[in-house]
């Protein structure tokens, strides 16, 4: 299989937080088509963050 072509962000894809951090949003994950397993903020397949990590996850 090959690997995922890169898409261009599109408007609504990603926010930034006060803090200056780059958050995806639920329409850039489902654009992906996939989940990372990481634990986004906004994933719309709700992968569980990992106990102990300091992810977006956590700060929902």
């Amino acid at each position: 299989m090959p690997a995922p072509v890169p898409q261009p962000l599109q408007p609504g894809d990603f926010y930034y937080t006060p803090e200056g951090y780059l958050v995806f949003t639920e329409q850039y994950h489902r654009r992906r088509g996939s989940c990372c397993q990481s634990g986004c903020r906004h994933c719309p397949w709700k992968f569980p963050a990992k106990a102990g990590s300091q992810g977006a996850s956590g700060q929902k």
